[in-house]
């Protein structure tokens, strides 16, 4: 499917959860994609195959939703903003979402003080891909204003309007569309920026029926996971090799499947 490179096959499956799924809007493909984080490779090939399915479903405009979480871990950050943000398809819009990683980003490019955290969630990677090294010593608080004064000078500026104009959430028709998922008992119209992005056990081990279906990423699973009021499509691209996507048009909803090789650098999960 697609002109995926030799090294990344597609697989694509119907999700069969032993209940209902609810419909998307009539005439509307609904795509979303899990966290990329440094795998270019797979996103190039998964971006193939959706538009391959969207031509095989023939609905009438689509919509393709990034959960965030483009940056870090892994090799090429730099080369997924670029393909995000000069994403063009016909048929197409893109609707990229804020994932935690990129709130640390900006976070860090607003102030040195804050490259604590992002270094320590894989900030190395992104800084190396944009041709700012890092070396043995980034730890030491001093280096910071020199490292963002490097990458400011060298993102591209559509790459920080891209990082700068990241929505935190997006609903259509039945489904809701976040990074990490919202807060129970909370309505889904006043829910916190923090929890949009950052949340994970008090919504994962919610059974909470949502005023929509919760489509996010995340909190990495070995496989896609089905839940009544939630799909997580999260699957660990950056060490698993398998980055996901979930199609929905009409009824139908398939999972299709990027997968490549691990990076030694992580384990498996």
């Amino acid at each position: 499917m697609g002109n995926a490179p030799s090294a990344v096959r597609i697989e694509v499956a119907e999700a069969q959860p032993p209940w209902r799924y609810p419909a998307g809007p009539a005439g509307l493909g609904l795509y979303a994609i899990g966290d990329v984080h440094g795998r270019d490779d797979l996103l190039a090939a998964l971006i193939d195959a959706v538009r391959a399915d969207a031509d095989e479903a023939g609905s009438a405009r689509n919509l393709l939703i990034g959960l965030g979480d483009y940056v870090d871990r892994g090799p090429a950050s730099a080369a997924v903003i670029e393909r995000l943000s000069q994403f063009e398809a016909r048929g197409f819009e893109l609707v990229p979402l804020m994932g935690n990683h990129e709130h640390l980003m900006l976070k860090f490019l607003a102030d040195p003080d804050e490259g604590g955290p992002w270094l320590a969630n894989g900030a190395a990677a992104t800084l190396a891909s944009y041709g700012v090294a890092v070396g043995s010593g980034w730890p030491e608080r001093f280096r910071y204003p020199s490292l963002r004064d490097a990458l400011a000078r060298n993102l591209p500026p559509r790459h920080r309007r891209f990082v700068d104009t990241l929505a935190t959430s997006h609903a259509v028709g039945d489904y809701l569309f976040v990074h990490a998922g919202v807060r129970p008992g909370v309505p889904l119209g006043r829910q916190a920026v923090q929890d949009l992005i950052w949340i994970r056990g008090p919504f994962l081990e919610s059974a909470e029926r949502f005023d929509r279906l919760v489509v996010h990423g995340h909190s990495i699973a070995p496989d896609p996971e089905l839940r009544p009021n939630r799909i997580g499509i999260d699957t660990g691209a950056y060490r698993t090799g398998r980055l996901t996507a979930l199609a929905i048009t009409g009824a139908r909803q398939r999972l299709i499947t990027a997968c490549g090789p691990a990076d030694p650098h992580y384990s498996e999960l």
